[in-house]
């Protein structure tokens, strides 16, 4: 996973509370075995029509908004099922932080575990940073991790609290498999002090 300190993005506007798991990527595209690949199929229902083509209404098809990797969005976003797959199609299409003011518990976890940056700001906030995007084309803002900003375009700067443990993991791109071979000299010292054992009668002894 790779460290986030600073990113500078253009933002998204999905102005809609309450999306789910099963619409940022719906169940009949879980088949892939790796990581990659989920991002075509992100908000898949969404961002096309019933005849396959895109949806001009939506705002992922905007021309305005193409690039755009910082994703603006309502309360409680990421609910439903706990298919980490979501936070994988969010990332493999390019988006590196979320800002809403509340996230299912689940979905928010899996962002760090992922390198995305899950912003939780007030309601009024938000409100606020819609007005400014549709306002002005090209909204983009840098997010200060280390010193937990955001920084307007105007350069005003607006603060975000995150849990200290979830930053250091993002600082230093650490995942929960590089967390825990931090300790491998421990863990390999600890299995060199295990005495052997053998199967007798199907028991150990």
């Amino acid at each position: 996973m790779e460290p986030f300190k600073l990113h500078k993005g253009l933002v998204v506007p999905l102005e809609r509370v309450n999306v789910d798991t099963d619409q940022i990527i719906p169940k009949q595209f879980l088949k892939l075995v790796e990581r990659t690949g989920f991002g075509q199929y992100l908000f898949y229902d969404w961002r096309y029509n019933s005849d396959s083509k895109p949806n001009p209404e939506f705002v992922l098809n905007s021309p305005r908004f193409s690039g755009g990797s910082v994703l603006l969005t309502g309360a409680n976003f990421g609910c439903g099922s706990s298919r980490e797959h979501a936070a994988w199609a969010l990332l493999d299409y390019g988006f590196k932080v979320l800002i809403a003011s509340s996230y299912a518990d689940i979905f928010y976890n899996n962002c760090f575990k992922n390198g995305i940056l899950p912003v939780i700001l007030d309601e009024e906030v938000i409100r606020q940073l819609f007005d400014e995007v549709t306002k002005e084309e090209g909204y983009t803002i840098v997010t200060d991790l280390e010193n937990q900003r955001i920084q307007k375009p105007d350069g005003r700067s607006v603060h975000f609290d995150i849990d200290q443990f979830r930053k250091k993991s993002l600082l230093e791109g650490l995942d929960d498999i590089s967390m825990t071979l931090q300790h491998e000299e421990k863990i390999q010292s600890y299995e060199k002090q295990l005495k052997p054992f053998q199967l007798i009668d199907g028991k150990k002894v």
